[in-house]
């Protein structure tokens, strides 16, 4: 099926809003600089809620779906499949509208070149949230064209054609989607058709099996790593190993007489070898005589001391009533602190990019998660057309927002272009290790005061970390001075219990002397760590149950209800009891992150000092569900990921060096330490799917240190909960 020449579409709802929302962002922006602390709280309040709409071309079917000959359709998805299960869940929804089984649709990444690019990326939970009504209104409309091309052919009025399988139906006579499409270039596309009732669906909402498991099971050459290109050489880019380090000298003369040499590439902010074997490259690499300069022997307790409410400028991300004035009288106010470690992403899979620069096109096999800002990025550094530059994504072997950057793409397209041959250049373990853009560490502070009836009078939240959002490719530099607050760092650090007459979140950044930026879930894990920790603290100060003591201070907005179904119901499931039983505890912790309600409660024991995690009950509301086993998965993988993150893992500056820098050292959850059950509960209430890659890391790290005070009878207020228990880092 070949592409459209010319067609004319309407503008949709959908398109007319996103461009009303950039007009909005330039109004907000202007009126940041009169009234700043207001505009300022509007504008977090809509990102704490906002559920981004998709912006790449969703007037063009053609450039989603190809009939093939066989009669499936491919459907080219622009969001980048990592293990989320993105794929199956678009597939499901295509298949609806397209009127074929989930077994006739085959997707696949579309290439920057097709012109299917997002402008934001793949993150943020909102692969299925954002291409939810695309997806249908494309699709529905791609199955139009084709009735329309059909009665052509058939001789026949388009009202009287009846769809089934990827057949076309008219009385006696049928014809498939194949051969109406055969040979077909100029295309007549329709406004955009009525949609099906949802309650219609027959795909949408079952547990389909996913549509990239055989690849994954025989291990078909999916990923970044596995891609080839004939005569392909492999590179290595001189990294160092020193943060805050500049190269301010290089000799590379040794490196250029090593065996398998063909270049070695000198630019003005990195140092390459091309070779013959990736082992070549590497030993070359060595031979390369380096010199870097540092501002500082950084150690860990530098980086703590830097990263402390109270210092740098404070930005209020959230008001309500007047806390202030409620704290003039300090009599009953309770004080706690919290604080989170260094995170690296430690994904299996290490950065890197196969890159073929010819005289005119380029051609990137890269694991992105922003296909077109790798493309940009590209095409500026060597001088081309953004058209020419061709990223094909691959699979990721793990994302969780380290893929968001992507100067490897770029490095190996530079070496490409100086050998004139395809380049395959990855880094090192040690090199992910120490050049991630990690997880920053935070500091927390938290006051409130309880009235007699053991309800919440006020409380605020003091939030200080590094950057996650600025200085970021997916933040434009204009964003910073109109947030103030950087809106990853914050993010789960709002109070979410509206009923509270008083309260609010502060936010103070932090620049730090090394890269730190996405991760996954962004703050909330920390956040919520430190948020829920308190809640509990209080609840017990309150002398009131936890959950019921939480369901007190919950406002009855839609949010607010949304949140108190999902803590009854994960309650109820869990039969959550506020007392230790044979030696175990349980622990509760709940969280809202991008419109994602989600409880948690943990059942721990502690054996020998070390934290035991045996069942974790998970209740969240999602909205619409696509595959309730997607979406099981994700709670499973992201409860995991939390808990590993919360009990093991920490990065130190030793030196000015990152470390650890392989596995093992840095700590992570074992297939021991994984909890022998996981009870997920899914509720839906919402009429549109809402995010769920995220929010289930919210509540675990604050469910499992509940849990822990009440076995040993210490709030652990650090994170990882582990090293803090070992070393009493408790009040």
């Amino acid at each position: 099926m070949g592409k459209k020449e010319k067609s004319e579409k309407k503008i949709s709802r959908r398109k007319f809003f996103v461009l009303g929302s950039v007009g909005t962002i330039g109004v907000l922006a202007i009126g940041t600089y009169v009234f700043r602390g207001s505009i300022r709280r509007v504008i977090a309040n809509q990102v704490n809620s906002a559920e981004p709409p998709y912006m790449g071309n969703t007037d063009t079917p053609t450039i989603w779906f190809e009939i093939l000959p066989d009669n499936s359709v491919m459907l080219y998805s622009p969001k980048v499949e990592m293990g989320q299960g993105v794929f199956t869940g678009l597939a499901q929804i295509a298949a609806e509208e397209l009127e074929i089984p989930v077994s006739q649709i085959k997707v696949t990444h579309a290439p920057s070149i097709s012109g299917n690019m997002d402008e934001f990326a793949t993150g943020g939970s909102t692969s299925i949230s954002s291409l939810w009504q695309p997806v249908r209104e494309l699709a529905a409309t791609m199955r139009e064209m084709i009735k329309i091309e059909a009665a052509k052919k058939l001789e026949a009025n388009i009202i009287d054609l009846t769809l089934a399988n990827g057949i076309i139906s008219n009385g006696n006579q049928s014809i498939s989607y194949a051969e109406t499409v055969k040979d077909k270039k100029n295309w007549e596309i329709p406004d955009t058709p009525t949609l099906k009732d949802v309650k219609s669906y027959k795909l949408v909402g079952k547990p389909i099996p996913r549509v990239d498991l055989h690849d994954k099971v025989f291990g078909t050459p999916i990923f970044g790593m596995d891609a080839k290109m004939p005569d392909m050489l492999y590179g290595a880019v001189v990294r160092p190993s020193a943060i805050d380090a500049t190269l301010v000298g290089v000799h590379i003369v040794e490196a250029e007489k090593m065996p398998g040499v063909v270049k070695v590439v000198k630019e003005n902010d990195f140092v390459g070898v091309v070779a013959n074997s990736l082992l070549e490259a590497e030993n070359a690499k060595k031979a390369i005589e380096t010199n870097w300069k540092s501002e500082k022997f950084w150690q860990t307790s530098d980086i703590e001391a830097m990263v402390e409410v109270g210092k740098g400028k404070p930005f209020v991300i959230q008001k309500e009533g007047n806390v202030e004035k409620l704290f003039e009288d300090d009599k009953g106010i309770v004080i706690s602190e919290f604080k989170s470690p260094i995170g690296a992403h430690a994904q299996l899979e290490p950065n890197g990019a196969l890159a073929h620069v010819e005289a005119d096109k380029v051609t990137v096999i890269i694991s992105t998660q922003v296909v077109k800002i790798t493309r940009d990025e590209i095409a500026e550094r060597l001088g081309m057309d953004k058209e020419k530059v061709n990223i094909v994504p691959t699979f990721l072997g793990g994302g969780f927002g380290r893929r968001l950057h992507t100067p490897n793409g770029m490095q190996a397209a530079v070496l490409s272009k100086a050998v004139g041959k395809p380049v395959k250049c990855f880094f090192t373990r040690k090199e992910e290790f120490q050049n991630d853009t990690f997880r920053p560490p935070t500091h927390h502070v938290l006051k409130a005061k309880l009235s007699e009836n053991g309800m919440i009078e006020g409380i605020e939240h003091n939030v200080s970390s590094g950057d996650v959002a600025f200085g970021s490719p997916m933040l434009p530099s204009f964003a910073e001075p109109i947030l103030g607050a950087d809106l990853g760092a914050w993010r789960g650090g709002m109070i979410q219990y509206g009923k509270i007459p008083n309260f609010q979140a502060i936010s103070w950044r932090v620049k730090l002397p090394f890269a730190t930026s996405w991760w996954r879930s962004l703050g909330l894990l920390a956040n919520t760590f430190a948020i829920e920790s308190f809640m509990d603290e209080l609840s017990i100060k309150a002398k009131k149950d936890p959950v019921q003591f939480r369901l007190d201070q919950i406002q009855d907005d839609k949010r607010g209800i949304r949140l108190k179904k999902v803590i009854r119901a994960v309650a109820k499931k869990a039969g959550y009891v506020d007392e230790v039983i044979n030696g175990r505890a349980m622990g509760f912790a709940a969280s809202t992150d991008a419109n994602t309600p989600c409880a948690q409660v943990v059942e721990v024991s502690i054996t020998n000092d070390k934290i035991k995690v045996h069942k974790v009950t998970c209740a969240m509301d999602p909205g619409i569900i696509i595959n309730p086993d997607q979406v099981r998965a994700q709670c499973e993988g992201a409860i995991i990921m939390g808990m590993s993150a919360s009990i093991f893992e920490k990065m130190e500056v030793v030196d000015g060096e990152l470390t650890p820098t392989i596995y093992g050292p840095y700590q992570m959850a074992l297939m021991k330490d994984a909890p022998k059950e996981i009870d997920v509960v899914l509720l839906q209430n919402d009429d549109k799917p809402d995010a769920v890659g995220e929010p289930p890391l919210g509540p675990i790290g604050a469910a499992v240190a509940n849990a822990v005070f009440r076995l040993t009878g210490k709030r652990i207020r650090t994170m990882p909960l582990q090293f803090a228990l070992n070393n009493h880092k408790s009040a």
